[in-house]
């Protein structure tokens, strides 16, 4: 483990590709991880298609080549390789031009012994396709490598400038290797089950959030997320699209990698970003399953992490008996199940300051003056 920035914190990832690379990152700091991929990736490494467009761009090399994605570029070198092509369309790019929607088909060119003449910022295909239009592609031939999705305009683009577009799809998205898991998951964060999502394509990201539509769990998700009680994380811009339309507050990975992404979320839970309140016993800040006590993960029962979070909202204010009561299963079977929860709640803390008693009136979390 490289460190414990992210221990007691449980961790949704709603994605497919990489996904066990991702996960087994966030673990090395302390994190629960489970999966939910909102879409999978179907590749097309094998449709002849594929290789007969390669052939054709080997036959009559191209003078610009866009790669709209990582995955999908690597994917064709991949299956070139197979198919005994890679040298011949090594040589087939060396008089291109090389251009890419974003970092990471910047890093899969480059993976793959390329250079990259020409990098979109905002990583959309709209940059792109005006950037090469400015130029002047008319009389040019282009091979556009599509991303999952599909049509993204650029094909209609070039060829209504007097291009001549050769069009390769080596992957598309396809459904949820288990739609009941994706259901189940969009519950649990509304739940507050999660203390963070993590999304690496626009694609996916829209796909989970029609799914807590149809639960009709995506109010509570949003609200969760305003209270900061939820990470909703996006690894670009992009990414972060149908979450920033939804009205979800994101935050968004400053680089669009998996490695920043997971930086992002370390350095919210690790780095001071995270809500907090100070207590005589120290920074206290909560977790789905416990809380974060002087650097100290502490582990509670679900009535634990229920009445301390009313407590934690609550900011020091005093919280009423009546109020902590509805927030305890069966609570009314007996008059004294807040005093007991209450009790075995600062036994687990071990620090019976943190929560004062305020006569006749309830509870309140012991916040010192920041």
């Amino acid at each position: 483990m490289l460190s414990t920035a992210l221990a007691g914190c449980s961790v949704l990832i709603a994605v497919d590709r990489r996904s066990s690379e991702l996960t087994a990152a966030l673990e090395r700091h302390g994190a629960t991880v489970q999966q939910a991929a909102a879409l999978t990736i179907e590749s097309h490494i094998d449709d002849p298609s594929l290789i007969s467009r390669t052939r054709e761009l080997i036959a009559d090399p191209p003078d610009i080549v866009v790669a709209t994605t990582g995955v999908g570029f690597r994917g064709w070198v991949e299956a070139a390789d197979e198919a005994g092509l890679a040298e011949d369309l090594e040589v087939a790019f060396r008089g291109a031009q090389i251009v890419a929607r974003g970092p990471k088909a910047r890093g899969a060119i480059q993976q793959a012994g390329f250079t990259a003449d020409w990098v979109a910022e905002s990583e959309t295909a709209a940059e792109l396709g005006q950037y090469l239009v400015a130029e002047g592609v008319s009389g040019k031939r282009i091979a556009v490598q599509h991303h999952g999705s599909g049509a993204d305009g650029l094909d209609e683009l070039f060829t209504g400038h007097g291009a001549e577009v050769v069009s390769l799809t080596v992957y598309r998205w396809g459904p949820p290797p288990d739609p009941a898991v994706v259901r189940r998951s969009v519950l649990a964060a509304a739940r507050g089950d999660y203390d963070a999502v993590l999304f690496t394509s626009a694609p996916g990201a829209a796909e989970w959030l029609a799914e807590a539509r149809r639960a009709d769990a995506l109010d509570a998700i949003r609200l969760r997320a305003r209270k900061r009680r939820l990470l909703m994380t996006a690894v670009g811009p992009i990414t972060a699209e149908p979450l920033i339309e939804a009205d979800i507050e994101t935050l968004i990975a400053e680089r669009g990698r998996l490695g920043s992404l997971v930086r992002a979320v370390v350095m919210h839970f690790g780095g001071g970003h995270a809500p907090h309140h100070v207590t005589p016993a120290g920074r206290f800040e909560l977790r789905s399953g416990g809380a974060v006590l002087d650097g100290r993960y502490i582990p509670l029962s679900p009535t634990g992490v229920d009445v301390v979070a009313a407590l934690f909202e609550a900011g020091g204010g005093v919280v009423s008996r009546a109020d902590l009561q509805r927030v305890l299963p069966r609570s009314g079977q007996s008059p004294h199940a807040v005093e007991m929860a209450v009790a075995r709640l600062r036994e687990a803390l071990g620090a019976p300051d943190v929560i004062k008693t305020v006569v006749k009136r309830g509870y309140r979390l012991n916040v010192e003056d920041q």
